[in-house]
C-alpha cells in the first residue's frame, strides 16, 4: 500500500523525565523517572513491564497530551514538551497515530466514519481518496461492514477499528496501548503483524506498550520498565 507520511519519522528522545502523580491521602508518589531514553526514527520498540507500571502514561507523555514534572520530550527539533497546548494539538495531529487500549471511538458513528474521524479536523466531508484509503485499512483490519455503528460491534472487531482510525493519516510516530489484548490468539498475531507491516512500510517510529509475547518478540527492541524507579533500559 502507497502510504503518505504528514511528516518523516525523527529521533524521539526522552531527558530527565519526572512524573509524579498524589495517592488517595495526597502524598506524591514516583509515576515515570527516565534519565535518558532515545528511539531512533523507524525504530520499533515494545514496552513490556507490569500493570500500572507507567507503560500508558509513557505513550500520553510522548503524544503530547500531558507534560512531565521534569525533563524535555524532543522529536527531532522539536521540543513537544515546550509547545503551548494549540500547537502541541496541532503537532499531534500531525506527526502521531494513536491506538487507545480503551478504543475512544465514537458509538453513534460507523466503521467508515470512525476510521476517518482525524480528516474531520481539517474539513467536514469525506473525499474520495480518504473513502478509498480508509476501506483499504478496514479491509487489511478484516472490517467488511463499513456501515456497521461502532455501538453494535463486538470488543475486536472495535480494536480493530481503533488501530485502522490511528494509521489514517499515515503518522510518522505510532503509539499503541495494548493493541492487541482485546483479540483472540489468532486475530491478536494477524492484527499485530499487520501493525507491524504498516509501520515498516511507511518507515513509521513503532511505540507499542504489551503483555503480549508474540506482540513484543515482532519487535526490534524492548524497554522494560521495572520495579522501583521506573527507568527504561533497552534489552534486545
Amino acid at each position: 500500500m502507497s502510504e503518505r507520511l504528514a511528516s518523516a519519522a525523527q529521533p524521539l528522545h526522552f531527558s530527565g523525565i519526572e512524573v509524579d502523580h498524589r495517592d488517595g491521602d495526597g502524598r506524591p508518589f514516583r509515576v515515570l523517572d527516565i534519565p535518558d531514553f532515545k528511539v531512533p526514527p523507524g525504530a520499533l520498540i515494545g514496552l513490556r513491564g507490569p500493570s500500572g507500571s507507567g507503560k500508558t502514561s509513557l505513550l500520553h507523555l510522548a503524544a503530547g497530551f500531558f507534560l512531565p514534572d521534569a525533563g524535555s520530550i524532543r522529536w527531532g527539533d522539536v521540543a513537544v514538551s515546550a509547545l503551548p497546548g494549540a500547537a502541541r494539538d496541532r503537532w499531534r495531529r500531525e506527526t502521531v497515530g494513536f491506538v487507545f487500549q480503551d478504543f475512544h471511538l465514537v458509538p453513534e458513528l460507523d466503521v467508515l466514519a470512525n476510521i476517518t474521524l482525524p480528516a474531520s479536523f481539517s474539513g467536514w466531508r469525506q473525499t474520495s481518496d480518504q473513502v478509498a484509503r480508509a476501506t483499504t485499512l478496514a479491509g487489511r483490519m478484516g472490517l467488511t461492514d463499513l456501515r456497521r455503528r461502532a455501538a453494535v460491534l463486538s470488543r475486536g472487531e472495535q480494536q480493530r477499528v481503533a488501530i485502522a482510525r490511528a494509521l489514517f493519516n499515515a503518522p510518522a510516530l505510532i503509539l499503541a496501548d495494548e493493541p492487541t489484548a482485546s483479540l483472540d490468539p489468532a486475530h491478536a498475531a494477524e492484527v499485530g503483524s499487520l501493525l507491524v507491516e504498516v509501520a515498516r512500510e511507511s518507515g513509521a517510529t513503532l511505540l507499542c506498550a504489551s503483555h503480549d509475547p508474540v506482540l513484543l518478540a515482532r519487535m526490534q527492541q524492548v524497554a522494560v520498565i521495572g520495579d522501583g524507579p521506573l527507568i527504561l533500559k533497552v534489552a534486545a
